[in-house]
């Protein structure tokens, strides 16, 4: 197997759970906070600044100037005049583009599909479910009460959207954007990461 998996998510989906699937079904690493302590090793910033990025999108400089500006069309500005959150996910997408070119890998979230977008050995998956199924599975899996899984879903969803949309020039969750969409609440954990693997399997020069 010789592509890398990008796996993007709503929250409660089983994203990690899929992830961590693939990655040993194939034998190949699996990056997602992984991924944020290889990027301050690399970038000199501590880890605080890359733990829930989503939450820091919205405080950016550039975020408050225009919203429709994003870090890869700001050429002309300096890394002095970009805020640290931008910097930070500067730092961190040239960190997916390393392990990227290391070798095949999953990776979860992190615009990852979007940083990859040139690479042509990537399938970018997408993976969503109804927001009762996905209450749900927050109540029974991360043990949170009816009324903080359902803010959780509904406010996490909102963050990601939102740090995606900034840093990227595409929307998140649209179909177009990936190459796989999988509702996991009806198919279920085990057999989307079974779907995806064969997937995977059928693209031709893998």
């Amino acid at each position: 197997m010789n592509r890398v998996i990008t796996i993007s998510r709503q929250y409660a989906t089983g994203g990690r759970e899929i992830g961590r699937m693939i990655g040993e079904h194939y034998g190949i690493p699996v990056y997602d906070n992984d991924l944020i302590s290889l990027a301050a090793k690399e970038s000199g910033f501590t880890e605080s600044f890359f733990e829930k990025p989503e939450d820091k999108a919205s405080n950016s400089l550039i975020y408050s100037i225009a919203m429709g500006l994003n870090v890869f069309g700001a050429h002309g500005y300096s890394k002095e005049v970009l805020s640290i959150d931008d910097r930070v996910f500067l730092a961190q997408s040239d960190i997916i583009r390393k392990v990227a070119n290391e070798g095949p890998c999953v990776i979860i979230g992190r615009c990852a599909d979007y940083v990859l977008r040139e690479y042509e050995k990537t399938v970018n998956i997408f993976l969503w479910g109804q927001i009762e199924a996905r209450i749900k599975r927050a109540i029974e899996v991360y043990g949170m009460s009816h009324s903080k899984a359902e803010e959780n879903v509904l406010k996490v969803d909102k963050k990601r959207a939102n740090y995606y949309n900034y840093h990227s020039d595409r929307k998140w969750g649209r179909a177009d954007n990936y190459d796989m969409c999988l509702q996991t609440d009806i198919i279920g954990i085990e057999n989307s990461a079974k779907m995806i693997i064969n997937y995977i399997d059928s693209i031709p020069g893998i």
